[in-house]
């Protein structure tokens, strides 16, 4: 960790340690490590979500704990919202407590501080510091719009209106109420997950750059959509591609080789993350549809 220690600048990073957040965050604060000789980085999330994220050490990224909310003596019982709402209930108590024994441990000053594009308090962090705020997006340009449109979308269709309600907004035409991210128009608005992303929606406009896992032809009139809407917005993905990690991509099913013997959009891609699992119904629904449509299919199981 030397050059952590000799870094004349110190960038905070905020991870959100469920789901498919914390590696992306992480491939490209590595990227950018590689870019900046003089900066070092402190990676902050949960103990879990750290130990399974850094496989090994970095010269100048450095992870540290914060808070995961459980209370004392916590027993998982399968639901896995359960741990994420403790986890929301601690910040942004638990980030400015981390940070603060950040600074105090390597004697430097935060002089930038990158989070996960969930978290709106960066806005009011970054503030009290005096320092810029980099939210990053680790999905499409589609859904962070409709996110910054949550209230003029609510507005327009209402709340848990019939699910076949068009949105009928400019480039959003096809899209019903049941396509909608969960807690946008349908749902409990005012649970943790929902709240949570209605307030990054309030507050991105804040950040001194967006930085998204997109890129510009990917959906064009949508990024210039958001262009509009912030002064640096910029595509930096698929983070997949640019990951430094990409080349060494475990593969040992074979699932590329089998790709690559078929046509272009040929297949059907099936993959819920790590957070949520379809309840039975709906899994099955799912198996009867691709055993009528009999496009060939690559599902993801993380095996668990």
């Amino acid at each position: 960790m030397e050059g952590y220690k000799n870094a004349s600048k110190h960038i905070a990073v905020l991870a959100f340690p469920f789901g498919t957040h914390a590696v992306p965050l992480l491939n490209i604060t590595r990227q950018l490590s590689d870019a900046c000789p003089d900066t070092m980085f402190s990676f902050l999330s949960t103990q879990q979500s750290n130990n399974s994220t850094f496989s090994k050490n970095l010269d100048k990224i450095k992870p540290f704990n914060v808070w995961d909310g459980l209370p004392e003596g916590y027993s998982f019982r399968g639901d896995p919202h359960e741990p994420v709402d403790y986890f929301l209930k601690a910040v942004p108590g638990s980030f400015i407590k981390a940070i603060d024994a950040v600074v105090s441990e390597t004697g430097k000053p935060i002089d930038c501080l990158i989070t996960d594009a969930f978290y709106a308090f960066g806005a009011d962090i970054a503030d009290e510091l005096n320092i810029p705020w980099v939210a990053v997006w680790t999905a499409g340009p589609r859904a962070l719009f409709l996110h910054l449109q949550t209230d003029v979308i609510r507005q327009h269709v209402g709340i848990n209106s019939p699910e076949d309600k068009p949105l009928d907004f400019p480039e959003f035409s096809g899209i019903r109420v049941t396509d909608l991210p969960y807690g946008i128009a349908s749902g409990d608005i005012d649970a943790p997950m929902p709240a949570l992303l209605h307030k990054m929606g309030v507050s991105l406009s804040r950040a001194t750059a967006i930085v998204a896992n997109s890129y510009e032809e990917l959906d064009n009139t949508v990024v210039n959509m958001l262009k509009l809407r912030s002064s640096m917005f910029l595509n930096v993905g698929p983070f997949n591609l640019v990951s430094v990690s990409s080349s060494t991509v475990d593969d040992s099913h074979g699932c590329l080789d089998w790709v690559s013997k078929h046509e272009a959009a040929s297949v059907v891609y099936i993959s819920f993350g790590s957070l949520i699992t379809p309840p039975p119904h709906e899994l099955q629904a799912l198996c009867e549809a691709l055993e009528e449509c009999e496009f060939p299919f690559l599902w993801s199981l993380r095996g668990n």
